[in-house]
């Protein structure tokens, strides 16, 4: 596939802007849908502020085939696309499995038809460390069992995968999965970065938020596990990263048969809790607050990446060290209150 035209969807959102932002260092002409649930439309001008490019962009939801078919029809020739739109708080998808599931499934769908209704047979998709659940080998290679979920989150994203192999088994799609572990961090601009609607799920934003004293003090749930510290361990990794593998993942598509492909995304290397946090402290100089807490239900006591087969096939490494991610995810967060 040649730097052509690119359709993101979910563009406005955190993975997806830094994205964007790759795709046209690299080249690539950008068109973005999203339906702003949870993004901000000046994300857009933040993107463009970034890379003095414009971006193409649709208020249109992923599930809506008449909206997407619009959008083709205004973009003739569109390349590829790589799909990012789906909920992704595992939390509410307990609450809402029929949301989650209608969305993210369904939404998937309408866009596979749409993009054979225009004959475009290129997709990098946005799946998830997820379905290993919690793995009997560390690390986790492209061939670890998918585990049952323990979510209706990460059951859409096994659901997905298997629709993805599906579709292009039967020779109608090149696709790549990307399962993505633990993304954090933001833009060195601090024009972009993570931020959720309400109350964190995730770790890195809470903890940000609590040393800005928009929250207040992190619990950290459980240091009984069988880890350094007693506290969970995951692999987490810079958002820059992990949006340059996106340019890295079409690459790839222009040179590979019709076929489904995985790759991990990750460093390589497991942090606890308490790593990340003490990484904060010592890339920011700002002390936080915390306590032991109990165990939170659904937790994965410990999964991190090998990454070797994404490193030798796609070409790709992450660079950025946690304490980057610290410094740029605290970067972000007060650049929110100028």
């Amino acid at each position: 596939m040649k730097k052509g035209k690119v359709l993101v969807t979910g563009g406005l959102g955190y993975i997806g802007s830094h994205t964007v932002v790759e795709l046209q260092n690299a080249g690539y002409s950008v068109v973005v849908v999203d339906n702003l649930i949870n993004s901000q439309a000046d994300v857009k001008e933040r993107i463009e502020a970034i890379t003095n490019k414009t971006v193409s962009f649709y208020n249109e939801d992923v599930t809506d085939y008449d909206g997407l078919t619009k959008v083709f029809k205004k973009n003739k020739n569109i390349d590829a696309v790589i799909h990012f739109a789906a909920f992704k708080a595992v939390g509410e998808s307990m609450e809402k499995p029929l949301d989650y599931y209608y969305n993210n499934v369904g939404g998937l769908m309408t866009l596979l038809d749409v993009m054979e209704d225009f004959e475009c047979t290129n997709m990098v998709f946005s799946s998830s460390c997820t379905v290993y659940g919690q793995p009997e080998v560390l690390p986790v290679t492209e061939n670890s069992p998918v585990l049952k979920a323990w979510s209706p989150y990460g059951s859409t994203k096994i659901m997905c995968e298997q629709i993805l192999s599906d579709v292009t088994q039967a020779k109608k799609l090149r696709n790549v999965s990307l399962r993505y572990f633990n993304p954090v961090g933001a833009h060195a601009s601090a024009l972009i970065g993570e931020l959720p609607k309400g109350v964190p799920n995730n770790l890195v934003p809470f903890i940000t938020q609590s040393a800005a004293g928009k929250r207040g003090p992190i619990v950290v749930h459980g240091n009984d596990y069988n880890t350094q510290d007693g506290t969970c361990i995951r692999d987490y990794i810079h958002v820059v990263d992990l949006a340059k593998a996106h340019v890295k993942a079409l690459e790839y598509l222009n040179n590979s048969p019709i076929d489904y492909h995985v790759f991990n995304l990750g460093t390589g290397k497991g942090s606890s809790v308490l790593e990340v946090i003490h990484a904060f402290e010592s890339a920011t100089g700002e002390k936080l607050d915390y306590s032991i807490g109990e165990r939170r239900s659904g937790d994965v006591e410990q999964v991190w990446a090998d990454t070797s087969f994404a490193n030798e096939v796609l070409g790709w490494k992450s660079e950025l060290s946690l304490e980057e991610m610290m410094r740029t995810a605290w970067e972000w967060q007060k650049s929110l209150a100028k």
